[in-house]
């Protein structure tokens, strides 16, 4: 069932996504060479418990980390380590999710670590731009399936793979809600968007194809051809004539 969330609830989840916004504003300058993936977490949980709000992915379904962190082949649910140490032309990927009085917001960013090569920026950017290219159209009336075909549309075009084993979804007072959001799919088709509908929407791309492998851990989802990935999310609402992002660290596009 899709909840349409009232004004009440949308801003709760807008003060949880202002939390999720200042993490990656502090950690964007500390993904740099030598750095290990813990010492990040470690400081995403300072920043998570300094405004009063709790890590949404700790112990959630059992997961060991304070947020998701992936690096380079590792599209999702990295566990943070002391032994893994971002070095030069790494990409990282920091799935954060924050709780505050009841309500959830998620967003994913991805970095580049140092000097890395321009394809790589490449499929770092083009991840990002996908994610605007199917928020654009969202509206009250439209289908979801215009977003997902619209995100696959410009990551394909661009010589990349979209993720097919994992999706974006609803958000609110639980980490996952209706509906499922694929990254991939036909125009014309899936839910109709309505206003109050809260949405992480968030494309996963593949440099090669798009098949992952997961580990012995259970979380850590690799790409099976061993190539770099990238993760791009926001928290939003659907409003009447568009949409307005809740976990917004920058100007729209």
């Amino acid at each position: 069932m899709i909840i349409i969330k009232s004004p009440r609830e949308i801003e709760l989840i807008k003060k949880a996504g202002e939390v999720v916004s200042d993490v990656f504003k502090q950690l964007e300058p500390l993904c740099i060479p030598g750095v290990s993936t813990l010492a990040l977490a470690n400081k995403a949980d300072q920043v998570i418990r300094s405004h009063g709000a709790i890590p949404t992915f700790l112990n959630y379904e059992g997961y060991p980390g304070v947020i998701c962190i992936s690096v380079n082949d590792t599209v999702v649910h990295g566990i943070p380590s002391k032994h893994t140490i971002l070095r030069d032309g790494d990409v990282v990927s920091l799935d954060v999710g924050a709780t505050l009085n009841g309500y959830v917001a998620d967003a994913c960013r991805t970095y580049v670590v140092g000097r890395a090569k321009e394809s790589t920026k490449k499929l770092v950017r083009v991840t990002e731009e996908s994610f605007y290219e199917g928020v654009k159209l969202i509206k009250e009336g439209v289908h979801l399936g215009d977003v997902s075909h619209a995100i696959q549309t410009h990551v394909e075009k661009n010589g990349f793979s979209v993720i097919r084993d994992y999706t974006g979804h609803g958000v609110g007072r639980h980490l996952h809600e209706d509906p499922s959001i694929p990254n991939y799919g036909e125009a014309g088709t899936g839910v109709i968007l309505k206003a109050g509908m809260c949405l992480a929407i968030e494309p996963m791309v593949a440099e090669g194809d798009y098949r992952v492998k997961i580990l012995s851990d259970g979380w850590t989802a690799k790409m099976k051809d061993g190539k770099l990935s990238s993760h791009y999310e926001n928290t939003l609402v659907v409003t009447k004539d568009g949409y307005e992002i809740l976990t917004q660290d920058k100007e729209i596009k």
